[in-house]
């Protein structure tokens, strides 16, 4: 779905404080890497992984959703009040119910007229969460929302590596959690707007979608033992030709030409991911900023982490035209866009 009237009138993104670098947990995995003869330094070298950021102490995902969220209404200099949707995104979740969502409102203290609810869809749920508001906003249901994502993977580490370091573990077990140890945590929050109400703040064109489901096997995060287990080949593989079928869809939705693209976000996973990817659709690297070298996988909250990000640094410019692109576990893929 294409919009008229939605601008993005905040912005925020808040880096987990702790750094843990791969050299660290190879040093932690060494007896099991050299029990099963593996050299390649499968984190650092091939993933791209030098490090990822953890939270400081039990920081739940309604915590770290609720930072970024005061930050985006501080930004966006609207009350709490005037918000009349609520998406929470993230992966991470404080239970199974009541959702996060709901804690996130009752901390930012939202008022009665707010509707909240999570959307789950993997690293993509953002970009969904962006779609549901923008289609409230255009519809003239609310003037004002607010999508957050707070991502903690720091007890997927801990587990993980406890798993990883007993004597009994496979190469294949090695294999198939290796994912878990590139994921990072982080989180975003963003608040939509009906454009008359944030004249000359960015508007979001919105964008397309596509799927493959009869690949959601191929990447499976199990809650029971905090932990992703995931195909990395077959992911790259599927997940080229499914973006290559959403990217035509963009071209058509979208008008889209690759050269007359500003900036390319994309969502971060690794460097064999991005490379193969810019590949894929000849993007220039030059307009691609990764994070995933220092901030691991963020999931969802990695695409308005990085946009927030080209903020800060001020590499964006009135007018510019900035593709969102994700693939995600499903398989979804999602391409969207802002012109700032």
């Amino acid at each position: 779905m294409l919009f008229q009237h939605v601008a993005i009138a905040g912005l925020a993104h808040i880096d987990a404080p702790r750094r843990l670098s791969s050299q660290e947990i190879n040093i932690r995995l060494k007896p099991t890497l050299d029990r099963l003869k593996i050299k390649a330094d499968m984190l650092e070298t091939i993933a791209g992984v030098s490090a990822r950021r953890l939270w400081d102490g039990d920081v739940k995902p309604s915590d770290a959703a609720t930072l970024a969220g005061v930050k985006a209404l501080a930004d966006a200099a609207i009350e709490p009040d005037r918000i009349g949707l609520l998406v929470n995104t993230s992966v991470s979740r404080d239970f199974l119910e009541p959702s996060t969502a709901s804690i996130v409102a009752g901390n930012l203290r939202l008022g009665e007229n707010c509707q909240n609810f999570d959307v789950a869809n993997a690293c993509l749920a953002f970009l969904n969460g962006m779609d549901i508001a923008s289609r409230m906003i255009e519809r003239g249901e609310i003037d004002y929302a607010l999508v957050v994502d707070g991502e903690t993977a720091d007890l997927a580490y801990e587990k993980t590596l406890d798993r990883l370091t007993r004597a009994d573990v496979t190469a294949e077990q090695m294999r198939d959690e290796i994912a878990t140890l590139t994921l990072g945590s982080g989180a975003a929050a963003m608040v939509l707007a009906r454009a008359e109400l944030a004249p000359g703040a960015p508007r979001y064109r919105g964008g397309v979608t596509r799927s493959a489901t009869e690949w959601n096997h191929l990447c499976q995060g199990d809650l029971h033992h905090d932990r992703m287990v995931a195909d990395g080949r077959m992911l790259m593989i599927e997940g080229l030709k499914l973006g290559h079928k959403t990217f035509a869809a963009a071209k058509q939705a979208l008008g889209w030409v690759v050269d007359e693209l500003d900036e390319f976000v994309i969502h971060q996973v690794s460097k064999a991911h991005t490379k193969a990817f810019l590949k894929a659709f000849r993007i220039d690297p030059k307009k691609v900023m990764t994070i995933f070298g220092e901030h691991g996988n963020i999931g969802p909250a990695s695409v308005p982490i990085v946009l927030s990000k080209l903020r800060e640094m001020g590499r964006l410019k009135k007018g510019d035209r900035v593709a969102l692109l994700g693939i995600g576990s499903g398989l979804n893929c999602s391409m969207a866009e802002v012109v700032w």
